[in-house]
C-alpha cells in the first residue's frame, strides 16, 4: 500500500514537472516569436539592378518622411521614398549611367548617410555615400584586380606657412620593394577641397593603379598637399544640389577671397617646403623633366602660376576646369600680365615645358572662356593641349581630365 502511494506521488510529481516545462517552452517560444517580429530586418542598400536601375532601402519605423537627394538629380530635386513593410522605405530610380555618383538621405528634413551602404566619402565638412555604377564609364577608377600602390598621410613643416601641415603621397606598385628612382606629379584640389579630395572623390590612386597595370602611364609617385593657405577650406552651408555643387569647390562663389588667397600664398609653400621634403624623403628624380604639375580649378589656377613661373623646377603643367580665364565671379584675365612673356616670349615656354595640357566640362560656365584662353595662347604660338569632356564643373570631368593626362606624361 506504502509502495503504491509512493509511485502516485512520484507520478504526479513527474507531470507537474512536464507541465512546468511545457508552460516555460511555450512562454519562451512566444517570446522569440515576438522578438523575431521585432528584429531590425535585414537591409541591403543601394540595390543595383542588371538594367542599372537603383534601388536605395532605410529601415526607419518611426520617420514621417524620408528622401533621397543625388548627384544625379537636377538643382533642388529630391526623390520621395515610401514606407513599406515593417518600417523599410525604399524608392527605385530610373537606371544611372556607368559612373560614381554621390547621395544621401533625408531623413525628417535631416542630412544623413545611408546606413546599409559602408562606402562613405568626406568632402571638408559634408560627408556622403558612393555609389558606382560598372561599366565602360567606371573602368578608368573602378578597383580591379591589377597591383596596387598604396597612399601615405604625412605630416611636414611648412615654415612658409609658419604651419604643420599634412599631404597625401602615392607611391606606385612595387616602390617598397625598389631601389629606382621616380618622377613625381604633384596634384592640387579645388577651393573647398583638402589633401584627401583627389583620392576619397577623384579616385587618383585607383586611376594610377590601372592605366600603369595596362602600361598607358610611367610609374609615377603622386604628391597630393593641403592647398588651402591657412591649413582647411573655407567651409560652407551650401545645401546638396548635384555632384557639380557638393563635391566641386562651391568656395569659388562663397569665398572668392578663400580662393584668391588659396592661389597667391601657397605657391612658396610648395616650392619651398613640398618639393625639399618629398626629395628627402621619397626616391625621385629630381629634375624639371621628371616633375608635373596639375590641379582641378584653384589648383589650376595655382598650378598655371607655380608651374609657369618655375619652369626650372616643372617641364610639365595641367589644368582642369581653371576659373583663371574666366567664368566666375570677377575673374579678369590677362595672360601678359600674369606672366610677363608668355605671349610676347612664348617660345621660352615653347623650349621650356614638355606640356602645357588644358581641359575643363563642356557644361561649365568656364567653358567658353578657357576656349577663348586657348585661341589667344595659340594665335601668339605658345603651345597648348587643349580637350573638354562632357559634364560641368564636377568630379565626373576631373576623372577623365587625370585620366587623359597621366598617360602624357615623363614621355
Amino acid at each position: 500500500m506504502k509502495e503504491g502511494k509512493r509511485n502516485f506521488k512520484t507520478i504526479i510529481l513527474s507531470s507537474c514537472i512536464i507541465l512546468f516545462n511545457l508552460i516555460v517552452f511555450t512562454s519562451l517560444r512566444t517570446n522569440a516569436q515576438n522578438m523575431s517580429q521585432q528584429r531590425i530586418p535585414r537591409i541591403v542598400s543601394p540595390e543595383i539592378a542588371t538594367d542599372n536601375s537603383v534601388t536605395f532601402n532605410i529601415y526607419a519605423p518611426d520617420a514621417n518622411s524620408v528622401v533621397l537627394n543625388g548627384s544625379w538629380m537636377g538643382v533642388g530635386e529630391n526623390k520621395e521614398m515610401i514606407k513599406g513593410y515593417r518600417g523599410v522605405w525604399s524608392v527605385t530610380i530610373n537606371p544611372l549611367e556607368p559612373s560614381m555618383y554621390n547621395y544621401n538621405l533625408i531623413l525628417d528634413s535631416v542630412n544623413i548617410i545611408d546606413p546599409a551602404n559602408p562606402i562613405i566619402i568626406r568632402d571638408v565638412n559634408r560627408y556622403s555615400n558612393t555609389l558606382i555604377i560598372p561599366g565602360k564609364g567606371s573602368e578608368l577608377f573602378e578597383v580591379k584586380n591589377v597591383p596596387h600602390g598604396s597612399v601615405s598621410k604625412v605630416w611636414f613643416d611648412s615654415p612658409s606657412l609658419g604651419l604643420i601641415r599634412r599631404m597625401c603621397v602615392y607611391t606606385p606598385p612595387g616602390y617598397e620593394d625598389s631601389k629606382g628612382k621616380y618622377p613625381v606629379l604633384y596634384l592640387l584640389h579645388g577651393g573647398g577641397g583638402d589633401e584627401d579630395a583627389w583620392t576619397t572623390l577623384g579616385r587618383a590612386n585607383y586611376i594610377l593603379d590601372n592605366l600603369i597595370a595596362q602600361g598607358k602611364a610611367i610609374p609615377m609617385i603622386v604628391v597630393m598637399p593641403n592647398g588651402n593657405a591657412n591649413q582647411t577650406a573655407a567651409m560652407t552651408d551650401m545645401p546638396f544640389q548635384a555632384e557639380s555643387s557638393r563635391t566641386q569647390e562651391p568656395m569659388d562663389i562663397q569665398n572668392e577671397q578663400a580662393v584668391i588667397d588659396g592661389t597667391k600664398l601657397y605657391p612658396n609653400s610648395l616650392v619651398k617646403d613640398i618639393i625639399p621634403y618629398i626629395e628627402k624623403h621619397y626616391r625621385v628624380t629630381a629634375n624639371c623633366e621628371n616633375r608635373a604639375i596639375a590641379g582641378l580649378s584653384m589648383g589650376g589656377g595655382q598650378s598655371f602660376n607655380i608651374g609657369l613661373l618655375n619652369t626650372d623646377k616643372f617641364a610639365w603643367l595641367g589644368m582642369f576646369s581653371s576659373g583663371i580665364y574666366g567664368g566666375t565671379s570677377g575673374a579678369v584675365f590677362d595672360a601678359e600680365k600674369q606672366i610677363p612673356g608668355l605671349l610676347s616670349n612664348s617660345s621660352f615656354y615653347n623650349k621650356n615645358l614638355k606640356l602645357f595640357y588644358i581641359s575643363v566640362g563642356e557644361q561649365d560656365p568656364r567653358y567658353g572662356p578657357t576656349q577663348l584662353a586657348v585661341s589667344t595662347f595659340k594665335k601668339n604660338n605658345l603651345n597648348v593641349f587643349y580637350t573638354s569632356f562632357p559634364g560641368a564643373h564636377e568630379w565626373s570631368v576631373w576623372r577623365l581630365s587625370l585620366g587623359d593626362f597621366l598617360p602624357r606624361l615623363f614621355r
